[in-house]
C-alpha cells in the first residue's frame, strides 16, 4: 500500500531520531570507557631568564663563564676589581676600634691617677683659701684702725675671693671625676658605636658583594659585559636561562575547568622525542580567563572561554627548551 508524502516524511524523521537517540547512547556509554577520561592540552615550556648584576659598581676583573655554559646556583660568574671596597673596609673596621675605646673609656670613668689629682687640687686649694681668710680678716682689723691703707684692703679681699673660687672649681672638677662621665655622654657613645658597627657591615657586605655568584640553577644566555668594562649596580652583565623546575604553560576549555585540581598528575611529551613523556603535576591555575568577551550571550561563547594553567614538570634528561611546544595529558576521575 503506498504512503501518502507526508506519512512518510514524519515516519524518516521518527527513524532518524530513534538512531540519533541510540547514537548519544552509545557516545555517552563510550565516554566512560577508555581515553574518554583523559584530556589533552597544549602549551609551551615557561621562558624563564633572569638578568645576574652585581649590586656594587666598579671595574670588572674577570669573566669566569661563557655563553652555553651550565652554570649552578652559587657559581662565580665574575669579579670586580675589590681593592677599593678592600680600603674602605679596612677603614670601617678602625672606625669601629676608634669609637670602641672611647665607649670604654667613658664607661670605666676616669683613672684613679687623675682622681687622686684633682683630691690633692682640692686640699691646696682648701689650704689657700684659708690663708686668703686669716689674711683678709687681719686687714680688715687694720683697716678699722687706719694701719692699713685701702688699697691694701682691697687687695686682701680680692685675694680671698679668689681663693674661694679656686676652692669651688676644685671642689667640682673632684666631684665629676670621682663619680664618672654621665650617663649622656655614655648613650651617645653606645650609639656611635652601633653608628661604626653598621658602616662595617655594609663595608663588609660591599666587598662580598664583589664577586657575582649564580643565583638559580641555570644556562648562560649572553655574556653582556666584558672584563674591563666599568659598570655601574644592577646593570646586567649575563643574561641567565632558568632550566629548574621546568615550568610548562597550557590552556584548558571552560567546560573542562572543573575536572583539573592543583596537584592532579600529568605527561608531558614533545615533539622532538616522540613516544616519550615526562611526569608532572598541576601546580596553579588561574582564576580568570585568558580571553574573556565583553558580553557572553551564547552557550558556544561560553565554551570559548580559556584558563591558563601551570604545569610543573620533571626533566632528567634536559630534553625540555624554553618556548618548546608540549603536550600534556591528564586522566581525569570519570
Amino acid at each position: 500500500m503506498m504512503l501518502p508524502p507526508q506519512v512518510k516524511t514524519r515516519a524518516l524523521a521518527l527513524v532518524l531520531g530513534v538512531l540519533a537517540v541510540a547514537a548519544c547512547a552509545l557516545f555517552v556509554g563510550l565516554g566512560m570507557r577508555g581515553d574518554a577520561g583523559r584530556i589533552t592540552l597544549y602549551g609551551n615550556v615557561d621562558i624563564r631568564q633572569l638578568d645576574a648584576a652585581f649590586r656594587v659598581g666598579g671595574r670588572i676583573r674577570k669573566v669566569l663563564v661563557e655563553e652555553g655554559e651550565a652554570v649552578r646556583a652559587g657559581q662565580r660568574l665574575a669579579e670586580l676589581d675589590d681593592e677599593p671596597l678592600r680600603q674602605a673596609h679596612a677603614a670601617a673596621s678602625a672606625r669601629l676600634a676608634e669609637q670602641e675605646a672611647l665607649l670604654l673609656k667613658l664607661e670605666r670613668g676616669y683613672r684613679a691617677e687623675e682622681v687622686a689629682q684633682a683630691e690633692a687640687a682640692v686640699v691646696s686649694a682648701s689650704a689657700q683659701a684659708d690663708n686668703a681668710l686669716h689674711e683678709f680678716r687681719r686687714i680688715e682689723r687694720l683697716r678699722a684702725s687706719n694701719a692699713v691703707s685701702q688699697k691694701d684692703f682691697d687687695s686682701a679681699k680680692a685675694a680671698f675671693v679668689d681663693a674661694g673660687a679656686g676652692l669651688k672649681s676644685a671642689t667640682e672638677n673632684f666631684a665629676k671625676l670621682k663619680s664618672g662621665y654621665q650617663r649622656e655622654d655614655v648613650d651617645a657613645q653606645r650609639a656611635a658605636v652601633g653608628i661604626a658597627r653598621a658602616q662595617l657591615d655594609q663595608a663588609r657586605t660591599a666587598l662580598d658583594d664583589a664577586v657575582l655568584t649564580a643565583p638559580q640553577d641555570g644556562v648562560i644566555l649572553t655574556r653582556v659585559r666584558e672584563a674591563g668594562a666599568m659598570i655601574q649596580p644592577g646593570q646586567a652583565v649575563y643574561c641567565v636561562s632558568l632550566t629548574q623546575p621546568v615550568w610548562i604553560r597550557a590552556y584548558v576549555k571552560q567546560p573542562r575547568l572543573g575536572l583539573i585540581k592543583p596537584g592532579m598528575p600529568v605527561r608531558v611529551a614533545v615533539d622532538s622525542a616522540p613516544g616519550k613523556s615526562w611526569p608532572g603535576v598541576v601546580g596553579f591555575i588561574s582564576p580568570r580567563a585568558e580571553f574573556t568577551p565583553k558580553s557572553v550571550e551564547t552557550q558556544e561563547v561560553r565554551d570559548d572561554l580559556v584558563y591558563r594553567i601551570r604545569v610543573i614538570a620533571e626533566d632528567p634528561e634536559n630534553v625540555m627548551r624554553q618556548g618548546m611546544p608540549v603536550t600534556v595529558t591528564l586522566d581525569v576521575p570519570q
